[in-house]
């Protein structure tokens, strides 16, 4: 459903979420491992995001990655948009660059009410939301 990348960016996310909410900020070699990512392909995500004001980080000794409040409060579908776009949202089924309600393809009916749920449960999805459920151990990000 998700590209690769996007789906190590919620992960990764959620995990800084989760192991920075004392103040503290996380390194990207306790990131990787902790999400079961390739090092080097989640520090260039991260980077993208960092850019995209999604995440925050701070160089030095002491730096690494963390989130403000605002971060916190972004949901999944601004995750989602940010690293894959919106295709997930509006996208023909099929991947047809024609398909409409007027000229709709074989599946479009049906699958315009599976991108409307999906749609809604990233918007009122936010990463802190998670981030406490995590914390909870009412989720996981790992075995």
């Amino acid at each position: 459903m998700f590209s690769k990348a996007c789906e190590y960016a919620i992960r990764a996310l959620l995990f800084i979420a989760q192991k920075t909410v004392d103040g503290s900020k996380i390194g990207i070699k306790e990131i990787a491992k902790g999400i079961d990512s390739p090092e080097h392909f989640i520090a260039k995500i991260l980077q993208d995001l960092s850019r995209k004001g999604m995440v925050q980080s701070q160089k030095g000794p002491s730096g690494g990655f963390y989130l403000h409040q605002s971060s916190l409060n972004a949901s999944l579908a601004d995750v989602v948009r940010t690293i894959d776009g919106d295709s997930i949202f509006s996208g023909c089924a099929l991947g047809l660059k024609q398909c409409s309600e007027v000229k709709p393809c074989p599946l479009h009916h049906e699958f315009k009410k599976i991108r409307e749920n999906i749609s809604h449960m990233l918007q009122t999805a936010s990463l802190g939301e998670f981030s406490q459920q995590l914390e909870k151990s009412k989720l996981f990000l790992k075995r």
